[in-house]
């Protein structure tokens, strides 16, 4: 009971960073979630969270949504997630290993970020979509499909793809939103399928339900007064922390 009381402190909290930067709420509650309740709680039930973080962000910003984006980050990660479904079950018990080295890949991608916002600071703002395609940015997409449907925190190498597409702070945090209304319905499809629900695992996913709200609409209130570079600098900031939490894991 303590350990369930505690983690639902940790959906709180870690929703309110999800309300403010639309992506953090899953990967920063997930390492801590795996020490209370276990990865076959907290896997499923942040899993369902995240879906419902998504379409409480999209109900108020379906204008803003970047669909161009959406459809071709859905169709490129969701082969990276039945990848990585497949590779879940391959490295059964050896997970530590997996986050470790996602999570030095995510501290790259968060210093790298970090450092190219200083480097632009001054310049003029550029507009909603920028960037052209790239392989790279294809495999960061097939990488975070993977991670997604390992652990469903493939949120970091998301950022890493999306943060060059997509630069104002309305239209970034609507459309990543949107991915995980998408993504995340296929993880749950599949936990249904693996038969990880059962009748206590539906009660701790209704109780932890207000306290996904509470925090997202605290993050939301916040997230209304943070200017957009002061928004992209808390992307890096959390990617960083994401990326450490993986690291600690």
């Amino acid at each position: 009971m303590v350990n369930t009381s505690l983690f639902l402190v940790v959906i709180l909290l870690a929703n309110i960073m999800q309300g403010i930067t639309g992506f953090a709420g899953t990967i920063l509650a997930m390492p801590p979630g795996l020490m209370l309740v276990g990865y076959p709680v907290a896997k499923p039930v942040l899993n369902v969270l995240g879906l419902l973080s998504g379409i409480y962000v999209l109900s108020g910003h379906k204008d803003q949504v970047c669909w161009k984006e959406v459809r071709k980050i859905v169709i490129v990660m969701a082969l990276g997630i039945l990848a990585g479904i497949g590779i879940r079950g391959a490295f059964a018990g050896k997970e530590q290993m997996l986050y470790k080295l996602l999570g030095f890949f995510v501290i790259f991608l968060a210093v790298q970020g970090f450092w190219g916002s200083l480097k632009r600071r001054g310049e003029e703002p550029e507009g909603p979509e920028h960037g052209k395609d790239s392989p790279a940015l294809a495999v960061l997409l097939v990488l975070a499909g993977i991670v997604h449907g390992i652990f469903v925190s493939g949120g970091p190498l998301l950022i890493g793809y999306l943060t060059k597409k997509v630069k104002d702070k309305v239209s970034f945090r609507a459309t990543i939103s949107t991915v995980w209304v998408f993504l995340n319905t296929v993880i749950l499809v599949d936990d249904i399928r693996s038969g990880l629900w059962n009748p206590s695992l539906l009660a701790v996913q209704a109780v932890s339900i207000p306290f996904l709200l509470a925090g997202m609409f605290i993050g939301s209130r916040l997230y209304a007064r943070i200017s957009q570079a002061l928004f992209m600098g808390l992307t890096y900031i959390l990617l960083f922390v994401s990326g450490i939490s993986l690291l600690l894991k």
